[in-house]
């Protein structure tokens, strides 16, 4: 692939953290609601009301929310006037192509819809272009980020001066926004059926499409570009919606009593004799996500430890403990997927296959449980209590059983292939890998820099939640193993400019240390090549 093309899908991954970041607190404030009221979600508490109603403020908006993330992250120096034209982009387009508006474009009287006419109506996808569109949203969040990287600093006439730079970004957005709706009036209607059907025929698959969808998720999870599958199952881009109706729990079970017919019935509920279930079947693209980083990416963690050679099980053991716990309890796994996904793709490829077989199995028993973050500790704690998880306990059980097979598996394999993972490489220099602690982020940040050629190859740097993302000059300067003796867990290459250095859930630190470092610089540290 193109490097500029993976640089700018990287840089887009990146930026749609700024909106997935946003969702824990969703799932915080809902999961110690339905904690307060179990049985009435809301109705016999008003505290439990509050935290709900909050909860359901950012997953009720997300289209909204994804618009100004992308907006704000993709622009060039992160400013708020790029964010502040995601939100008017959104709005316009929401105003010109929610349902009625395009059936008054048509002349449709929607009340008067019936039979095939109603069917071929829902068909055309109009009724998901609302506050919950995620793929509207990253749309109009990429447009608003290429405005304001194209003209915030274009100077106008004299006597439109007050208008020029930023000022001049959002009014453009909106007039952009009106050419991005007529095209979408056209192609909505195609982009609709496509994804729609591709997600029923995933979803008609059953569990064994849920297990399918989760093998794809950890395949893609190096390019970054797992986002956009996740999108159609886990946000209301096609109507299924796994997160939204799973942590909506209450309102998602009062929408099920109240469907009709199978269109009605929410997300992936189950229509038959009359009745929607929803219980055990929404949360099929998300529960079996637990047992493999509550306990099988632990376990995994152990077998590469012990695996490792004697000199260097104390290094590799503090980056596989760090991982261990990240993983276990906020399903944060990169530190753990890094630690081999490139010295020992063969266990990658397992690990892709033993997710797809671990929610194949949940689905098929029904267990489930949700997050908002990730399937951790945390999320699973706080959804217990949800009215949709379904003998979520169980998947404590199933993760006890995957923990053994993840052991067994991978200690076996690195023995047989003689799997070159952590501690087992024959220079002992790329032996000496451990996380950094608190008081060590500027060694580690000198060492980066140091490794990336210095302060006068790099070209751009910025960070998303577990890497540090950088553009050089020359790629040839760049030293994999320097970065390493960092104690970092991984170093990707993309393309030929673009290094990932894989850091962790301690990113940040790092990266405001590099920052420090290059501040007096022409680095820029928010990316500023243009999408």
């Amino acid at each position: 692939m193109n490097g500029k093309i993976m640089e700018s899908l990287q840089r887009l991954g990146k930026a749609l953290m700024g909106a997935v970041a946003v969702m824990p607190v969703a799932a915080i404030l809902m999961g110690i609601g339905y904690w307060f009221d179990p049985t009435g979600w809301g109705s016999n508490s008003v505290v439990a009301a509050v935290l709900i109603k909050s909860g359901a403020a950012v997953l009720d908006n997300l289209g909204w929310l994804f618009a100004i993330a992308l907006a704000f992250g993709l622009s060039r120096d992160n400013n708020g006037a790029a964010a502040l034209s995601g939100f008017i982009g959104f709005a316009t387009i929401k105003m010109l192509l929610n349902e009625k508006s395009v059936a008054g474009f048509q002349g449709i009287d929607l009340d008067k819809l019936d039979g095939a006419a109603k069917l071929d109506w829902a068909s055309q996808g109009w009724g998901a272009m609302g506050d919950k569109n995620v793929l509207v949203g990253i749309f109009v969040g990429i447009l608003a980020a290429w405005v304001y990287n194209r003209f915030s600093r274009t100077k106008l006439p004299p006597f439109l001066a007050f208008f020029s730079g930023r000022r001049l970004v959002p009014i453009l957005t909106s007039l952009l926004a009106i050419v991005m709706a007529g095209v979408l009036y056209f192609a909505w209607p195609f982009v609709y059926s496509a994804l729609f059907h591709f997600g029923q025929s995933i979803q008609g698959m059953g569990a064994l499409g849920a297990g399918i969808y989760a093998f794809a998720n950890r395949l893609l999870i190096p390019t970054g570009l797992h986002h956009a599958l996740n999108s159609i199952f886990w946000f209301d881009v096609i109507g299924i919606d796994d997160i939204g109706n799973f942590l909506g729990g209450g309102k998602t079970i009062a929408a099920a009593a109240a469907a009709t017919d199978a269109a009605s019935c929410p997300g992936v509920g189950v229509w038959a004799n009359g009745t929607c279930t929803v219980v055990g079947e929404i949360g099929r693209y998300q529960a079996g996500f637990f047992p493999v980083m509550m306990f099988g990416l632990p376990a995994a963690a152990l077998a590469m430890y012990l695996r490792a050679n004697t000199k260097s099980q104390k290094a590799v053991g503090s980056l596989m403990m760090a991982g261990a716990l990240a993983s276990f309890f906020t399903g944060v796994t990169e530190p753990l997927e890094f630690a081999f996904m490139f010295v020992a793709p063969v266990l990658y490829l397992v690990h892709a296959v033993l997710t797809g077989i671990s929610v194949f199995l949940a689905a098929m028993f029904h267990w489930t449980a949700g997050f908002g973050f990730s399937a951790g500790l945390v999320d699973m704690v706080l959804s217990a209590r949800n009215p949709l998880a379904n003998e979520w306990y169980m998947l404590l059980v199933q993760g006890l059983v995957f923990a053994a097979i993840y052991f067994v598996v991978f200690y076996f394999l690195i023995g047989a292939l003689n799997l070159k993972t952590p501690g087992r490489a024959d220079d002992a220099e790329e032996q000496n890998v451990q996380l950094a602690s608190d008081t060590e982020f500027s060694g580690v940040a000198a060492t980066v820099i140091e490794g990336l050629g210095g302060i006068e190859n790099i070209e751009s740097i910025d960070y998303c939640a577990t890497r540090l993302r950088t553009v050089v000059k020359d790629y040839v300067k760049v030293s994999e193993k320097t970065i390493k003796s960092a104690g970092v867990a991984g170093v990707i290459r993309p393309s030929q400019r673009s290094v990932q250095v894989v850091v962790g859930p301690q990113v940040q630190f790092v990266y405001d240390e590099v920052a420090d470092l290059l501040r007096a610089s022409e680095v820029s540290l928010n990316g500023e090549q243009e999408i």
